[in-house]
């Protein structure tokens, strides 16, 4: 069973589908709709850690459960729904002030402009 806030891999093809690459995503759905449906809705997170309006840099001292291997770049402005059944492995999970601060910047994402 996949949680919510949970850190899990899953592959993502390269655009020319030659291949694949295992890529981490933070679990934002919530644990009653993971349950509910076979679908995730997830964030990403990236290596390149070049700043961004919606994403901010985490470490494992962000994490409740788990570790990094370096720092990483949560982005909420790559939100994906993605089967649960393709997720390779949890590794994870951010703590609740991280897990929040994920929530702030997709309000702010999705604000309506006054």
């Amino acid at each position: 069973m996949l949680d919510q806030r949970d850190i899990v891999l899953i592959p993502i093809p390269f655009t020319d589908l030659s291949s694949q690459r295992r890529r981490p995503v933070i679990i934002i759905s919530n644990d009653e709709y993971n349950r509910k449906t076979d679908d995730i809705v997830v964030v990403a997170m990236t290596s390149n850690l070049q700043p961004s309006d919606y994403g901010f840099v985490i470490t494992s001292n962000d994490l409740e459960i788990g570790s990094l291997r370096r720092p990483s770049r949560v982005r909420v402005d790559k939100i994906y729904t993605l089967s649960q059944s393709i997720a390779v492995r949890t590794f994870g999970r951010v703590n609740e002030t991280t897990f929040d601060r994920v929530c702030d910047l997709l309000t702010e994402l999705t604000a309506k402009n006054s």
